[in-house]
């Protein structure tokens, strides 16, 4: 794999020399200073742990997830950590798919020695039950794009990932209490992994002149020079890892000046890496409040209540005024169906006949405006009911005027229904009694027709 990589990474003479040019002029070919990086973004997906950096054109995605496993003998009581590199060949056309290379497996060795020999990650929460059952947890790096530095932008991505994972929560419980409940995120919160600092790798690349030093390389820049160092350092200046896979030797006095530009570079990037999770929790803590009305506040009961404030409960005034209003709407509909309902029972009991039946589906919806209040009101005004002024008033105030899909009431059947029971309201049982000469005359006259 390296005599491949080392093939495809060959370039011609005239190129080195003008990189190595321009470095002699603290100059670089994408316009950089030699102790510059290269833009840094940070992305974050929806699943928490979940991670993409992109280092200028290097672009790296990391992954975390955990599992509960059995312990460590010789450690029963702190949890696990692992790191597994992914080089695919879509990323550079010099990886092979398969088996990790020499160079998958250095760039897992150098993020693994930075967190775990610095216990940057405390082991000893993920334990839950001693001896038996502790979190372990694995960190996927997959390389999407190789334009140079791929520790750096790799040890980013792990960090941003570990800082969003939350684990799920899980206690103790059985008759013996060594029964493990795992509970799911909608039962209980994930809790998130505990970090005490952050080891950030800073590669340095050294060329054939020992004064010429640069930060961050390039793809074409890691062609050129003859080697490399990798310094982990934390935001306070503790060294986590130093890595130097062979190469041009570097004295002492490089290895020093290095170490302090590496202690700068860790703290500016250990604040972009906290700037950006900090953005991320927030967003995430905003999808998850419920959002109700600005001007009333609706609680399980059913009641309202104001948020504070003179405006707030004015607006609850008028959302109790407008209920009341509704109520006394539907209170006046439902008595005029009723009313009409009698009526047209009466008519129809009068004459006989279904034709004079007036009103559908509408007159009996309570909701719906089924008869004429004019015509309603001049119907009880002519038996001799009156109603009060109030009602009179909050019908006008709180019917609204909907003239279309009014329904027209036959008159002339109501009007004979009406006459006819103020006639009889009148007579006895005396007067429903035909007199005797009465009588005899219809019979008399039903002979003679004989």
């Amino acid at each position: 794999m390296e005599q491949r990589l080392a093939n495809c990474w060959r370039l011609t003479v005239n190129e080195k020399k003008f990189i190595e040019s321009a470095l002699l002029s603290d100059v670089r070919v994408d316009g950089r200073g030699p102790l510059d990086y290269r833009k840094l973004n940070i992305k974050f997906g929806k699943n928490d742990g979940s991670a993409e950096v992109q280092l200028g054109e290097t672009r790296v995605m990391s992954y975390v997830s955990a599992q509960l496993v059995q312990p460590y003998r010789d450690r029963p009581n702190e949890g696990t950590l692992s790191i597994f590199t992914e080089f695919s060949p879509m990323a550079d056309p010099s990886f092979e798919p398969g088996r990790p290379g020499e160079s998958a497996v250095e760039l897992g060795r150098i993020i693994d020695r930075g967190l775990r020999e610095s216990r940057a990650i405390d082991t000893e929460s993920l334990c839950i039950l001693s001896a038996k059952l502790v979190w372990a947890i694995r960190v996927d790096i997959h390389i999407l794009d190789n334009a140079g530095n791929l520790v750096d932008a790799a040890n980013i991505a792990a960090l941003a990932s570990l800082l969003t994972f939350r684990r799920p929560e899980c206690s103790l419980g059985g008759e013996d209490g060594q029964q493990v409940v795992v509970h799911p995120p909608e039962v209980r919160e994930p809790l998130p992994l505990i970090i005490h600092h952050l080891p950030v790798a800073v590669t340095f690349g050294y060329f054939s002149n020992e004064n010429l030093v640069v930060l961050d390389p390039t793809y074409h820049e890691e062609a050129v020079m003859t080697g490399r160092m990798t310094a982990t350092l934390n935001a306070n200046g503790d060294v986590c890892a130093i890595q130097k896979p062979g190469g041009q030797e570097i004295s002492h006095r490089v290895i020093m000046h290095c170490l302090r530009l590496a202690h700068v570079k860790a703290g500016d990037m250990t604040a972009k890496i906290k700037d950006a999770v900090e953005k991320h929790n927030t967003e995430r803590a905003l999808q998850k409040i419920k959002r109700h009305s600005s001007s009333v506040a609706v609680d399980v009961c059913g009641t309202t209540a104001s948020l504070g404030g003179k405006q707030n409960q004015s607006d609850g005034d008028k959302e109790g005024s407008r209920l009341d209003q509704l109520k006394l709407k539907d209170e006046t509909k439902s008595m005029e169906c009723d009313a009409t309902s009698s009526a047209q029972v009466q008519s129809n009991k009068k004459d006989g006949s279904s034709k004079n039946f007036v009103g559908g589906p509408s007159s009996w919806d309570p909701y719906s405006d089924c008869v004429n209040s004019d015509l309603l009101k001049a119907s009880l005004a002519s038996r001799g009911h009156s109603t009060p002024s109030k009602k009179k008033d909050s019908r006008r105030e709180t019917k609204p005027e909907e003239p279309q899909n009014e329904v027209k009431i036959d008159s002339a059947p109501m009007d004979t229904a009406l006459t006819s029971g103020q006639s009889n309201e009148g007579k006895t049982l005396k007067d429903a009694v035909k007199p005797k000469h009465k009588r005899k005359k219809k019979k008399g006259s039903s002979n003679n027709a004989n």
